[in-house]
């Protein structure tokens, strides 16, 4: 009940920040704007997908770091009343992943509602890209509560979640192709699985080309990603690898956060 009435406080507080607001109409805007040069549903989620790849992370990740360090004197003055620690946490996470988790919502399903995506092609490409919107949500506001229980100075942990969104959404990319090529002699189908289930983006954008059918488009390794998570085995490995990405970080920060001396 405790942790319910946090979390409700937040959400209330939150879905009235410039930021989620801002956040929400970002892909209303966007989405929108691609409907009218495109017009086609598909296509259009086909667009979407690198930019949701690109800025549910970041701002996830930014925004929960910031949220964090701003709500020391918050957490501060609630661990004075008789509440437990781990009520504050699950109350201050729920309250912030529901909020960017709606904003994000609000964005994408308004311009495919009023367009009829129902009634055209293309809804199911749609559905994945919010689950996969929806799950790196989680994921990087774990991460982001994380780091900033780990670094005490914000600057620290701000640029800490900045060269990690980097690393994750750019840098990680460049260095498997690097691999791919400095080892072209040697078979590389499963390191190359391996690397991909080690950056949750990665996994994201692989599942969805896998969905649009273009592993052709990414040859040999291409091939070897759609036999692999292409089945029943690959999908449970894959969702259980995203799974881990969620857990592991937010376990690590709800230790941080119930022993962290505030």
């Amino acid at each position: 009940m405790t942790t319910l009435k946090i979390l409700k406080y937040h959400l209330k507080d939150l879905l009235n920040s410039k930021w989620v607001i801002f956040y929400g109409f970002f892909f209303l805007v966007i989405t929108e704007a691609l409907f009218d040069l495109g017009g086609n549903p598909v296509k259009t989620v086909l667009s979407m997908m690198s930019i949701v790849l690109m800025i549910v992370p970041l701002f996830s990740i930014i925004v929960g770091v910031m949220y964090l360090y701003n709500s020391r004197e918050f957490v501060e003055l609630m661990l004075s009343q008789p509440i437990k620690r781990s009520q504050l946490f699950w109350g201050m996470y729920g309250g912030l992943s529901i909020s960017l988790a709606t904003g994000f919502l609000f964005g994408m399903t308004l311009p495919f509602l009023w367009h009829g995506v129902v009634d055209l092609q293309g809804w199911d490409y749609w559905l994945v890209l919010l689950s996969i919107g929806l799950t790196l949500t989680l994921i990087f506001v774990a991460i982001s509560f994380w780091i900033a229980l780990i670094f005490e100075d914000r600057l620290k942990g701000l640029a800490g979640v900045i060269v990690l969104w980097l690393l994750f959404g750019v840098i990680y990319d460049g260095l498997v192709l690097f691999l791919i090529y400095y080892f072209s002699d040697y078979s590389m189908e499963k390191p190359v699985i391996i690397l991909s289930m080690l950056n949750p983006v990665d996994l994201a954008r692989i599942i969805m080309l896998l969905k649009f059918n273009v592993s052709t488009l990414m040859g040999y390794t291409g091939a070897s990603l759609q036999a692999f998570f292409g089945n029943v085995t690959g999908m449970l490995v894959s969702a259980s690898a995203m799974f881990a990405w969620w857990l592991l970080p937010l376990f690590g920060g709800f230790r941080r956060f119930v022993k962290k001396d505030f």
